[in-house]
């Protein structure tokens, strides 16, 4: 199973018709849209190196003069999300993000007289692919005179940690996006530790009655885009989905992320800010 991009709001499916995905054989396959030149189309190789705490990494190319894709997949007992983003070549980018869930059932309130016995919280990490230059370990090498105009470039990478906190009693969900660093870029102040970025704050968006939910994603009361995504499980024990924005990097012009995060409950005494959140 995998994600169909028909549910998915097309802010957050970008140019992803939908994702195959087994994790027990570690395969995947992607379906772009119509229209994306078969950008995204295809199965994808395993590349464990690229792995990022928690998510796994699949990769395609065909030729050094033919685009190079990134994916990241996680999933939490069938709430599942992918996302994937080439590395821009011919000055294009094609990405975007699918989410689905085999299970769903909201939480069930032990008393109406508890105001809390409606609220869940979720951590875990996150994952994003921007439309600029990486490194470029998993890149076919070119041949020989071939031009930089017609290579690609591989997709960078952005980790953070994630918290999100659903409300069941009131049906509302925001969360918050932090400790987010550029993978392939040095701090210059700590050239040791990748670049830190700015948090990206959800902000509050209604839980609809199959567990799905949309609300703006922003920075500093600025709205830089969308989030999404689907409760999953008898309860609500896990959250999958994705996170697009734009304009939101200090010093870089036309950036554009897509993101993708799928988080477990956190399950008291594992409570507060940093549950789960382990190396």
């Amino acid at each position: 199973g995998g994600g169909t991009a028909g549910a998915i709001p097309a802010a957050l499916a970008g140019t992803v018709d939908s994702f195959t995905y087994n994790a027990a054989s570690q395969t995947l396959s992607i379906q772009g849209v119509e229209g994306d030149n078969n950008a995204l189309n295809g199965t994808y190789r395993r590349r464990p190196g690229l792995d990022r705490v928690g998510y796994e990494a699949y990769t395609a190319q065909d030729a050094s003069n033919g685009r190079h894709s990134t994916v990241y997949v996680r999933d939490i007992d069938g709430t599942r999300a992918a996302v994937v983003a080439t590395g821009v070549q011919y000055q294009n980018l094609y990405a975007g993000g699918a989410y689905s869930n085999t299970s769903y059932t909201p939480r069930v309130q032990p008393g109406t007289n508890d105001p809390d016995s409606g609220l869940v919280y979720y951590t875990g990490r996150y994952v994003g692919l921007l439309n600029g230059p990486g490194s470029d370990e998993d890149l076919t090498p070119p041949n020989d005179g071939e031009s930089p105009s017609v290579t690609t470039v591989q997709a960078a990478e952005i980790t953070g940690d994630m918290q999100m906190t659903a409300d069941f009693a009131t049906l509302n969900v925001d969360g918050i996006i932090y400790n987010r660093r550029l993978v392939d870029f040095a701090d210059p102040a700590n050239p040791t530790m990748p670049a830190p970025l700015a948090d990206i704050a959800l902000q509050g968006t209604t839980i609809a009655a199959d567990g799905t939910f949309l609300g703006v994603a922003e920075q500093q009361d600025q709205a830089r885009g969308e989030y999404g995504g689907i409760f999953g499980g008898t309860g609500a024990t896990a959250v999958a989905g994705i996170v697009h924005v734009e304009d939101h990097i200090d010093n870089l012009t036309n950036e554009e992320e897509y993101g993708v995060f799928v988080l477990g409950e956190c399950v008291p005494p594992q409570s507060g800010p940093d549950c789960n959140l382990t190396p």
